[in-house]
């Protein structure tokens, strides 16, 4: 039976831990918090996931939550008329439309997700330790394994994989993030009837992204702000207490999208621990590290690919790549877990994950024009609208109209 060493209780590191379980593997899975401190903490991410990666999930029969979840079935862009926040009446909708996914998404807060697969993994006769892992520990263990995957994205063990720089041109925040859980929320009046993830583009400011969830204490809602650094959504920095996180929350909703504001002035937040705010510059690294005494760990989802929360691919681009280092591995049967094995794991994986660093750096930036044309044509046409949304389940799709302007002439102009 191989052994494998799985570093970070994530949703790449259990989904994997899981999955690898169910093959038959004996796996040591190391977190640095139990379940129930998981469960009583702070909230640790906007998560989202589309259809392919809950697929993943329902693949290893680990999709716990889903009947539960909010169904997403739509997902919806707005754009505020440049400059129309400064003036009486608040802003104006430039552009305003929902495209429907063609499978829904869900959202589980992660605290209800990884407490509970962290207790599954141990029921099934997973090795659970409770440790914060250092290089030094991992030099000591590694050597007991036949593979050992890095899936901790923050704190020392992700300075052992050096920044790629061919492949991340920025080398600082784009965005300065906040995040309040809450109750309370009204629905959308433009579609009441349904859940939809909201997206509103405030030009020059940020955008601020609405999405249901499933959180500790049962349906819920997220509203995250995305800021540029230096403007005036950059303020929750020194922000420590909820209420006044969530207080500041509604004031930039109230001047720049009085639209999401009006269906918010009820919310409370789910909870004392439902806020987070930070920020991090997006970054992909290369994907084997190298320990003192010369081994090798493999970094795995946002440990070697970070990108940026705007396009919500955090939790998918975590899924996938679980799943296609799930494949790797049972494929590799009882052949050594070498540096070239390695490489050629991750550049599978690479293969899929390449399009979304290329499409959330494009997000970050001012949009081009024809990308603007791409937006307006979604209140349009509504087949622009679908297929803008489904791109986030698969960004590759976006190759094929979104980065060139004559294939974005092209595409537009089959529809009009």
């Amino acid at each position: 039976m191989r052994k494998v060493l799985i570093v970070g209780a994530g949703q790449s590191g259990l989904q994997l831990a899981l999955g690898l379980q169910s093959q038959g593997y004996a796996v040591t899975l190391m977190s640095n918090r139990t379940a129930d401190e998981i469960r009583s903490g702070r909230v640790m991410s906007t998560q989202c996931m589309f259809d392919t990666a809950l697929q993943h999930e329902r693949d290893l029969a680990v999709n716990f939550w889903e009947s539960q979840a909010p169904r997403i079935e739509g997902l919806g862009v707005s754009v505020a008329a440049p400059g129309s926040h400064a003036e009486p009446g608040g802003s104006q909708r430039a552009i305003d439309w929902v495209g429907t996914l063609e499978g829904y998404a869900q959202s589980v807060d992660q605290r209800v997700k990884m407490a509970g697969w962290m207790e599954t993994f141990a029921q099934r006769g997973g090795q659970l330790v409770i440790h914060g892992a250092a290089v030094s520990d991992l030099d000591f263990f590694a050597g007991r394994y036949d593979l050992t995957l890095v899936s901790a994205g923050k704190g020392e063990l992700v300075s052992m994989f050096g920044r790629d720089a061919a492949r991340s041109p920025y080398d600082a925040p784009q965005r300065a993030l906040a995040v309040a859980y809450v109750h309370g929320l009204g629905p959308r009046p433009e579609h009441p009837h349904f859940d939809a993830v909201r997206c509103n583009v405030v030009p020059g400011v940020g955008e601020l992204f609405v999405m249901p969830t499933l959180t500790t204490s049962g349906r819920a809602d997220i509203l995250f702000w995305e800021g540029i650094p230096g403007g005036p959504l950059d303020v929750f920095q020194s922000v420590k207490d909820p209420d006044e996180h969530l207080a500041t929350t509604l004031e930039l909703m109230e001047k720049f999208l009085p639209w999401e504001y009006a269906r918010a002035t009820k919310v409370e937040l789910t909870d004392a621990n439902g806020t987070l705010a930070g920020r991090y510059a997006p970054t992909v690294r290369n994907p084997i590290g190298r320990l003192p005494s010369g081994g090798l760990v493999l970094g795995v989802a946002d440990v070697v690919v970070a990108n940026d929360p705007i396009t919500g691919q955090g939790s998918n681009s975590a899924s996938k790549c679980a799943a296609s280092y799930l494949a790797a591995i049972v494929e590799r049967g009882e052949e050594p877990f070498d540096e070239d094995w390695m490489r050629a794991t991750f550049d599978r994986y690479w293969d899929t994950a390449r399009h979304v660093t290329k499409w959330t750096n494009a997000m970050l930036a001012p949009p081009p024009e024809h990308v603007l044309d791409i937006l307006g044509a979604g209140g349009r046409f509504q087949p622009v609208a679908d297929r803008f949304a489904n791109g986030f389940d698969d960004p590759s799709d976006f190759e094929n109209f979104f980065y060139d302007p004559d294939a974005a002439r092209a595409y537009l102009a089959s529809h009009g």
